[in-house]
């Protein structure tokens, strides 16, 4: 009894590793549609329609600083020259997280300041360098600053 018990599981077993072998589906050496690598670039989602619509290009950043409407958050305000188009010279940022730690690179032409609002920040202008605004306060930076029109290049709380 035994050995006919045993004989059994060992063809079932050998006939489940046939069935179950050529059936496993698989990817050939070589083979081309392999899944793209999920690795973070930090690039901004929607830049692309934003800069059409506000003429602000954002590039990257970790995600605790997010473009806002003006009438939602104010936590960051930056003005640049007024340009036409709606709310154009007025830029708004909203800090996300619970650190209140963030970083994003932008390119923002004809900046002339900077609001922190809830948070200390600190604004990469060309032309000016590294400016801190302090929390509740106003800084001037690029063009009145040094007279020359200075580009809003990141912005950090």
């Amino acid at each position: 009894m035994f050995s006919r018990a045993r004989t059994l599981l060992i063809a079932g077993t050998g006939a489940a590793a046939v069935v179950l072998g050529t059936a496993a589906p698989g990817v050939a050496a070589g083979d081309d549609t392999t899944l793209p690598s999920a690795v973070e670039t930090f690039e901004y989602p929607g830049a692309a329609k934003i800069f059409k619509e506000r003429g602000i290009k954002l590039e990257r950043g970790d995600g605790h600083i997010l473009f806002a409407d003006c009438e939602v958050s104010e936590d960051i305000v930056v003005y640049t020259k007024p340009t036409a188009g709606p709310n154009r010279g007025k830029y708004c940022f909203r800090v996300t997280g619970s650190g209140k730690k963030g970083y994003l690179a932008l390119d923002l032409p004809d900046a002339i300041g900077v609001g922190a609002n809830k948070y200390d920040v600190w604004a990469s202008v060309t032309g000016s360098g590294f400016v801190e605004v302090p929390k509740n306060k106003f800084k001037t930076v690029g063009e009145s600053a040094t007279g020359k029109p200075g580009s809003l290049l990141a912005l950090q709380v």
